[in-house]
């Protein structure tokens, strides 16, 4: 689930089997999984989970990789124990479970993270990047979080509404030009908000040929056609960062 307009939970693709470089903590009221850097440049990112949870090793492979380009990487459950969707789930019960799992009411959650970031890890400068409902996150919170310096959506998007365009600080939305979940109308809308709406800088991109889920959820070698752009997107999404956190 990507896009509060439209509830359909997204495929789980291609599940990555890994490991991970990084240790699970208790955040306050939820738990996390936190990776540092080689070097600790007082520079952190928050992840945000799709709706497969934030155990998924394919969103904790890319926290990894964030935290491998010099950033103090943070996980979170967003779910705050709630259990994730399962790709073999009832289909006729997804929309009542994404509705206790709202995109858009994660405030205590994020400024939880915050106070653990700034205290336990003293981070001064922080970004956020979140994948499908994670995606939605990250478009909720560079409106409402000022101490966010960048923000990177990966395929979601908040429904059509006036009050979710003013984004505090720099955003990057990346999309899918062949995504079943948001259809191109919708990114041409939200284009067309941002530019009437938004005085921060921002950057709306669609990839051709990709679906839903391509960033974060395909094996790199999957496809060699797939390849390039997979990697264009991971690619931007650390310029973004380094750009501006």
């Amino acid at each position: 689930m990507a896009n509060e307009a439209k509830p359909c939970p997204c495929d789980i693709g291609h599940r990555l089997e890994y490991g991970g470089m990084g240790h699970e903590v208790q955040v306050e009221h939820i738990k996390a999984y936190v990776t540092r850097p080689p070097a600790d440049a007082g520079k952190a990112v928050i992840v945000v989970q799709d709706i497969f949870g934030w155990e998924l090793p394919n969103t904790r492979y890319m926290a990894d990789l964030i935290a491998r380009n010099g950033y103090t990487t943070i996980l979170p459950d967003f779910f705050v124990g709630q259990d994730p969707w399962s790709p073999s789930g009832d289909m006729s019960i997804f929309p009542e479970w994404v509705k206790t799992r709202n995109a858009q009411k994660v405030d205590k959650e994020v400024a939880a993270v915050l106070r653990y970031l700034k205290q336990q890890c003293g981070v001064q400068r922080i970004g956020i990047v979140g994948f499908c409902w994670g995606g939605i996150v990250v478009h909720h919170v560079m409106t409402k979080f000022p101490e966010i310096r960048a923000g990177v959506s990966v395929y979601g998007i908040v429904k059509d509404s006036e009050d979710v365009y003013d984004l505090k600080n720099p955003t990057l939305f990346i999309f899918a030009e062949n995504d079943l979940v948001i259809p191109l109308e919708q990114v041409s809308l939200l284009t067309q908000k941002l530019k009437e709406h938004c005085k921060a800088e921002y950057q709306v991109k669609t990839f051709t040929g990709q679906t839903h889920g391509f960033v974060h959820r395909k094996r790199e070698d999957c496809q060699s056609a797939d390849k390039p752009y997979i990697d264009e997107a991971r690619r931007n999404l650390l310029e973004w960062l380094q750009k501006y956190v």
